[in-house]
């Protein structure tokens, strides 16, 4: 019914049906998931519609909605397989500044095999199980430092949003490169180049001509780039965990 609540799709039993002479192929949640992410990650998630897996997977639309009943309910599954592929140890290690490294770089991998996820895990509250699991690890790196669950959460919170901000800028210049069919090094060189000299002969923003001339993050690469923003969030960490405790 149309007035009916929607109910997150890891409540709802998930059907098994048998395939056989003279009746209809039975498929499997995994299966409609994983056809949609192959969609998604060649031509974009607006691509991933139920009408279009159903057509990869030779059946009508409207049988697969007897498994997944909403296509949101098919970008909570396609988020929670991408997580499968987040590798972290059953639990933490003692060293919770090397655990939140391992899980940034980690997610950072995912994201960039899937440059939908992280437009996706962003703007929708969905928890998966593989969700969770990435999520109950991050909590338990912080757990045995002596912060209360608020500062735990926060923190994690505050390494989490730099982290998909990152990866969400890297995508759109990856995604630009392939657009204009410039790398970012001609686009920098070639582009941005001769407007950025402009800029910095004409003297009229000295502290921009400092991140240009002396900044040596500027000239980063991404990965390097990306493992230096990590390390200042955890150097912040760092820093506010005593305060944290005591107070």
């Amino acid at each position: 019914m149309a007035d009916e609540e929607p109910t997150s799709i890891w409540m709802q039993p998930e059907r098994h049906e048998r395939s056989g002479p003279g009746r209809r192929p039975g498929y499997s949640r995994e299966q409609i998931t994983r056809t949609a992410v192959q969609i998604a990650d060649a031509e974009g998630v607006e691509a991933a519609t139920m009408r279009r897996v159903a057509g990869e997977l030779g059946t009508g639309a409207m049988s697969l909605y007897r498994y997944v009943p909403r296509r949101d309910d098919l970008f909570d599954l396609m988020i929670d397989l991408a997580m499968v592929e987040i590798e972290l140890p059953g639990g933490p290690s003692g060293d919770w500044r090397g655990d939140l490294t391992l899980l940034a770089r980690q997610i950072r991998a995912a994201g960039l095999r899937h440059p939908w996820l992280i437009a996706l895990v962003t703007s929708r509250p969905t928890l998966g199980p593989n969700l969770l699991r990435v999520h109950e690890f991050a909590l338990s790196s912080l757990d045995g430092t002596g912060l209360d669950i608020d500062d735990i959460t926060g923190l994690v919170g505050m390494l989490n949003d730099y982290t998909y901000s990152a990866i969400r800028r890297e995508i759109g210049w990856l995604e630009e490169a392939r657009r204009t069919g410039l790398d970012p090094g001609r686009w920098k060189r070639d582009y941005m180049g001769p407007y950025v000299r402009q800029v910095v002969e004409s003297g009229a923003f000295p502290l921009f001509n400092r991140s240009v001339l002396d900044s040596r993050t500027a000239h980063l690469g991404p990965e390097e780039r990306f493992r230096h923003g990590v390390d200042r969030i955890l150097d912040a960490i760092a820093a506010l965990i005593p305060s944290l405790c005591r107070r």
